[in-house]
């Protein structure tokens, strides 16, 4: 058992049903904290001397919620042209970009985030490029800097199927005007890495933003992230992946569910969503609320989220628990907004579970998660808290205990 030390009393969080996304959840459990780490979970724990309580007896306790696709503070709130930073449209090919420089951490919608229980997000650009540039992942604490929300750098390097690059360079009579030429470049854009690899250490080496993040791609120290809604998009991302060996997440998977097979077979991942939308473009036109149950039935693996601010992601438990409504199971709905994004993004030893060493992101509810009348009622990162008991849906109106 992990004693007091001198800096501070440590905190139990007890008598809550505790789901810590390793295993069954735990009736009437308890969770140990100590300078801003997870030390101990478990039932009937032992309480050391002048640690301070926090009853959570008729509550239920999670992990904070991960959000594994949003545009938090690239696209800040309120949404008009000033602040919209996602998309440098000067060129469709801009990997040296990095959704870092374009934050703004004092956009109000990371508080919001907090209200609705998400401790974590992954920030990328928009998809208006064949290639946009690299994503970051961060905590929603809003601080004075970006660089004190950051949790891991170069998450992963933004590409674009479908629509949106062609529609974007399409009226400037620009490439790429089809779906060929947007897989032209990309897969261009990799040769060029490989290029510009060999020639390291040579005269004929120059310097390079851009081919230096592509090179992370092809190290697998980061993965490609792809927009992809058509089933054939997805099979063009996947393609493009494998003959260049890098691993790769494919971004909203809308037609996911008519290749669920398909993606199993190559043992793809999915980041689902945003789901509570309409069909506002063609290549939305078989979207499914049904796609995350038909890709778990398949043993996909994957993450829901909101891509913020198409949707707001205050609200992403309510669009997991729309997924249990189509077909999904609770404990599984859950997962895809805690261990599995985690997982996903190379971030599970810190944070998605409530486990020992793992940050102290931790949310009470004051119900069942996925249950739309159930609210945050308090929340730790890294083990600050917030109470939101008194919360009435202005994140404005929050104070900090």
């Amino acid at each position: 058992m992990a004693r007091l030390d001198n800096t501070g009393k440590m905190l139990a969080i007890c008598g809550g049903k505790v789901y810590t996304m390793n295993g069954a959840p735990l009736e009437r459990g308890c969770v140990l904290i100590e300078k801003g780490k997870i030390v101990a979970v478990g039932q009937s724990l032992p309480i050391p001397d002048g640690c301070e309580v926090f009853d959570a007896t008729g509550k239920v306790v999670t992990p904070g919620l991960i959000d594994a696709h949003t545009h938090l503070g690239v696209y800040a709130e309120p949404t008009e042209w000033s602040a919209e930073d996602g998309n440098e449209t000067s060129g469709p090919v801009t990997p040296a970009m990095d959704a870092l420089d374009a934050i703004n951490p004092a956009d109000i919608a990371f508080d919001d985030a907090l209200a609705g229980g998400v401790t974590t997000v992954m920030i990328a650009p928009g998809s208006a490029n064949a290639i946009g540039g690299q994503c970051v992942v961060l905590k929603t604490v809003r601080q004075a800097t970006v660089e004190s929300m950051l949790l891991k750098r170069h998450a992963g390097l933004k590409i674009a199927f479908g629509e949106n690059p062609r529609r974007v360079y399409g009226d400037k009579q620009k490439a790429p005007v089809t779906r060929m030429a947007t897989a032209y470049l990309i897969r261009e854009t990799l040769q060029k890495a490989r290029d510009y690899l060999k020639k390291k250490g040579t005269k004929e080496f120059t310097p390079d933003f851009g081919m230096d993040a592509v090179l992370k791609v092809l190290r697998h120290e980061m993965p490609l992230r792809a927009h992809a809604h058509r089933a054939d998009d997805i099979m063009t991302a996947l393609r493009i992946a494998r003959e260049f060996d890098v691993d790769i997440v494919l971004d909203h998977c809308t037609e996911g569910h008519l290749i669920a097979g398909e993606l199993a077979r190559r043992e793809a991942k999915a980041a689902i969503g945003p789901q509570l939308i309409t069909r506002a473009k063609m290549e939305l036109k078989d979207k499914s609320y049904r796609t995350p149950a038909v890709l778990d039935a398949h043993g996909v693996k994957f993450a829901l989220i909101s891509d913020h601010p198409v949707v707001p992601n205050m609200f992403l438990s309510v669009y997991a628990g729309l997924a249990v409504r189509f077909g999904l199971s609770p404990l599984a709905a859950l997962r895809a907004v805690t261990r599995d994004p985690a997982e996903m993004m190379g971030i599970a030893d810190k944070v998605g579970m409530l486990a020992p060493g793992r940050d102290a992101d931790i949310v009470v509810w004051s119900g069942e998660p996925l249950e739309i009348a159930s609210r945050v009622e308090k929340i730790w990162v890294g083990g600050s808290a917030r109470d939101l008991s008194a919360d009435n849906g202005g994140a404005a109106t929050w104070q900090q205990k």
